[in-house]
C-alpha cells in the first residue's frame, strides 16, 4: 500500500507532506534530540495540542506565532503544527542573551507567542511580552499552557508566507525576512531535482537513513535540513549543538549517507583524531553556510575520502540556488577547484557590472539570480552582494562580498583574497579580515587568525607570509592572532563583532 501511494505521490506542497504524517504508525521512532528519542505518536499529540490551543486563541490560516526555535522536541511540534494549518512561523532565535531576544521578540509584532518555561522567568522577557500584547504560551515537554492573553487586536497576516526570518547580521543589523510556501517548495524541489533524487521515498514513514540536523533550525542550514527530512518522511537525528564528540557518536551510531557541517566545525573534524572507518558510511559532506577553503576540501577528501560538496544560498533563497554533485565533483573538481557548483534546476545565474551590463565568462561582477524560490516571480533578477564569475561551463565561483570591499587610498581590496593567503599559512587554521578607517587612506584591511592546536605564529610572520602572494596594498596593516574567531550561532563569522575586537586591539596596540 505504501509502495504504490508513495510512487504515486509528488511534493505538491509542504503542508501535503506533513499531512501524509499522520498515516505513520504512532510507535515510530521519529526524533533523536542528544540521545532521547521521541516517537511520531508523541509528537503528533503535542503538535495538535499546540494547534489546538491556538485555534482556540483565535489564530487560524495567516496567523503569525512567534517561537523560540531551538533544538529541541518541542520545537519540531509547533512547526509542524504552524505550517499543516497555513499559519506563519516567526523565528525567534534562543541563542542570544534574554535582553536581545526580549527586544527581539517586542520588534517582531507577532500576535501569539511560543516560548520555554525558564524565560518566563526572566522579568526582561515577562516585560516585552506585556508591551506586545499577544497571546503568549509556555511550552516545554508535553505542556501547552497559556501564560498570557492578547491586550490587542490581532494583525491580519498573509497565508501565503511560511516563516518570517532573520537573516545572520554577519554584515550589518539582522532583517527579518518573509519566505513564502512556494518559495520553499521550490526550493526544495530544486535541491531534488538537482542531486537526482525522487520527490517521494519509496519506504514507510520513519524508515531508512536518518536525516541530520546538526546546525540551529532558528537560522536557515538548519531548518532547511530539518524540513527537508520531515517532507521526506525520514527518521531525524538533531543536535542541539555541535561538538565534534556529539557529532561523531551520532554518525557512528546512525550510519547516514550524507553529512552537512560549515567549513569551520569540518575544519574541527579534520583537526580532529577521528579514524575514517568511523565516518564510513558517508558518501559526502554538503557545506555551504560560508565560503570553503579549496584545500579544506582537498585534505578532508584526503583524510576520509569523503567529497564536500560546496552549495551556495542565502536566506533569502530559501536556501540553497547553485552547489556540486557527487557526479560533477568525481568529474570536474581538479578543474573546477574553489567553484561553488552549477545552478539549482530552475535558477537562472548571471554577472553584471557597476553599470547593469551582463559581463561575459569568466569576468568578475555582482552576480544577479532569477528562480522561483527568489522571488515573487522566476523572471524577476535579485542582484546580490556578492562578487563572482561563471566559466564557461556554467560553474559559479564567489570571488567576495560587494560591501565588503575595502577602499585603500583608492584601491579596492576583496578582504576574501586577504583570508585565502592567510590560509596557505601552516599554522593557521581560519582567519578573518575587515576594513577598518583611517585617517589617511580610507579604510585599511586589518586580520585576525586563529591557529592550529600546538603551532605559533607572530602577527609580523603573517604579515611576511601574505606579502609573497598579495599586492603590497592588500597586505594587511596588522595581524592579530586570536585564541578563536568571533562566530554566530552558524559558525559563520560574525562581522560586527568581527570589527569590534580588530577596533579594540587596534586601539591598544596604537597606545603601547
Amino acid at each position: 500500500m505504501w509502495r504504490r501511494a508513495l510512487q504515486k505521490a509528488t511534493m505538491t506542497s509542504i503542508q501535503e507532506a506533513l499531512s501524509r504524517l499522520w498515516r505513520a504508525h504512532d510507535d515510530a521512532r521519529m526524533l533523536e534530540c542528544d540521545g532521547q528519542w521521541s516517537t511520531w505518536g508523541q509528537i503528533r499529540t503535542l503538535a495538535e495540542r499546540i494547534d489546538g490551543e491556538l485555534a482556540a486563541a483565535g489564530c487560524g490560516s495567516g496567523g503569525r506565532v512567534a517561537v523560540v526555535l531551538g533544538n529541541r522536541m518541542e520545537s519540531v511540534a509547533a512547526l509542524i503544527a504552524i505550517f499543516r494549518a497555513e499559519r506563519t512561523l516567526v523565528t525567534i532565535s534562543p541563542l542570544q542573551p534574554a535582553e536581545r531576544l526580549s527586544a527581539d521578540l517586542v520588534a517582531s509584532c507577532a500576535d501569539y507567542v511560543m516560548a520555554p518555561e525558564h524565560l518566563w522567568d526572566e522579568q526582561v522577557f515577562a516585560d516585552a511580552i506585556a508591551e506586545l500584547g499577544a497571546t503568549a504560551f509556555s511550552l516545554d515537554g508535553t505542556e501547552v499552557a497559556r501564560r498570557a492573553d492578547a491586550s490587542r487586536e490581532s494583525r491580519s497576516g498573509e497565508p501565503a508566507t511560511a516563516i518570517e526570518m532573520l537573516t545572520s547580521g554577519t554584515t550589518g543589523p539582522a532583517k527579518r525576512v518573509p519566505l513564502g510556501r512556494r518559495q520553499l517548495e521550490a526550493s526544495l524541489s530544486a535541491a531534488l531535482k538537482h542531486n537526482d533524487r525522487p520527490a517521494a521515498r519509496d519506504k514507510p514513514p520513519f524508515t531508512g537513513a536518518v536525516g541530520m540536523v546538526t546546525l540551529p533550525i532558528v537560522h536557515i542550514g538548519g531548518l532547511w535540513s530539518l524540513l527537508t527530512a520531515l517532507v521526506a518522511a525520514r527518521p531525524i537525528v538533531m543536535l542541539q549543538r555541535f561538538t565534534v564528540e556529539g557529532w561523531r557518536a551520532a554518525i557512528v551510531e546512525h550510519r547516514p549517507t550524507v553529512g552537512g557541517l560549515p567549513p569551520p566545525a569540518i575544519r574541527t573534524v579534520l583537526d580532529s583524531d577521528i579514524p575514517s572507518e568511523d565516518l564510513s558510511s558517508l558518501r559526502a559532506m554538503i557545506a555551504g553556510t560560508a565560503p570553503v577553503d579549496p584545500d579544506l576540501v582537498d585534505a578532508f577528501l584526503e583524510r576520509y575520502n569523503i567529497p564536500i560538496l560546496t552549495t551556495y544560498g542565502a536566506t533569502e533563497f530559501a536556501g540553497a540556488v547553485a552547489g556540486w554533485t557527487a557526479k560533477d565533483f568525481r568529474a570536474s573538481w581538479s578543474q573546477k577547484k574553489g567553484s561553488v557548483g552549477r545552478p539549482f534546476p530552475g535558477v537562472r545565474l548571471r554577472v553584471i557590472d557597476e553599470d547593469g551590463t551582463v559581463l561575459s565568462a569568466g569576468e568578475t561582477g555582482r552576480l544577479q539570480v532569477a528562480s522561483p524560490q527568489v522571488g515573487d516571480s522566476a523572471d524577476k533578477w535579485v542582484t546580490t552582494s556578492d562578487l563572482a564569475h561563471i566559466d564557461e561551463d556554467g560553474y559559479l565561483y564567489i570571488d567576495g562580498r560587494a560591501d565588503d570591499v575595502i577602499v585603500r587610498g583608492g584601491f579596492k581590496i576583496a578582504p576574501e583574497t586577504v583570508v585565502r593567503a592567510l590560509r596557505t599559512h601552516d599554522a593557521v587554521a581560519d582567519a578573518a579580515v575587515a576594513g577598518l578607517a583611517d585617517a589617511r587612506l580610507g579604510h585599511i584591511p586589518v586580520a585576525a587568525v586563529e591557529l592550529r592546536s600546538a603551532m605559533t605564529a607572530t602577527g609580523d610572520e603573517l604579515r611576511a607570509h601574505c606579502r609573497a602572494s598579495l599586492t603590497p596594498y592588500e597586505v594587511p596593516a596588522q595581524v592579530f592572532v586570536l585564541d578563536e574567531l568571533p562566530r554566530g550561532a552558524a559558525l559563520k563569522i560574525d562581522r560586527r563583532r568581527l570589527v569590534a575586537t580588530l577596533e579594540k586591539l587596534t586601539a591598544i596596540s596604537q597606545s603601547d
